[in-house]
């Protein structure tokens, strides 16, 4: 568990069972401590997390100090999100963006 979020933090040891063996469909917040859009998406994933938690596993990875996932999954920037589906990538969204928008495009990657 990431202290400073509150999110589940995945790793580069359990990315694998967490995201890549989940039965629900995973949000990834790829992100670093040092990231200030990173921090503005904190309360976002949260509220989703909260009212989304049956449906869909929100999770963040420490680019920092995981960067065997995040150089094997093709993350350049942070905050980069990617939802997992059945183990896949089926969307991939690169910087900040609000509960609005970012629930528009969970539900057009149809994971809500």
């Amino acid at each position: 568990m990431s202290v400073a979020s509150g999110l589940a933090e995945v790793t580069d040891a359990d990315f694998a069972v967490e995201v890549i063996g989940s039965d629900l469909p995973v949000l990834v917040e790829f992100t670093a401590d040092w990231c200030g859009p990173c921090r503005q998406m904190v309360p976002v994933l949260k509220d989703i997390a909260f009212s989304e938690g049956d449906r869909l596993k929100v999770v963040q990875v420490d680019v920092d100090r995981n960067p065997a996932t995040a150089l094997a999954h093709g993350v350049l920037s942070a905050p980069t999100l990617v939802v997992y589906r059945d183990g896949a990538p089926v969307r991939s969204m690169v910087g900040a963006r609000s509960k609005r928008r970012l629930l528009e495009e969970l539900a057009d990657a149809d994971v809500l």
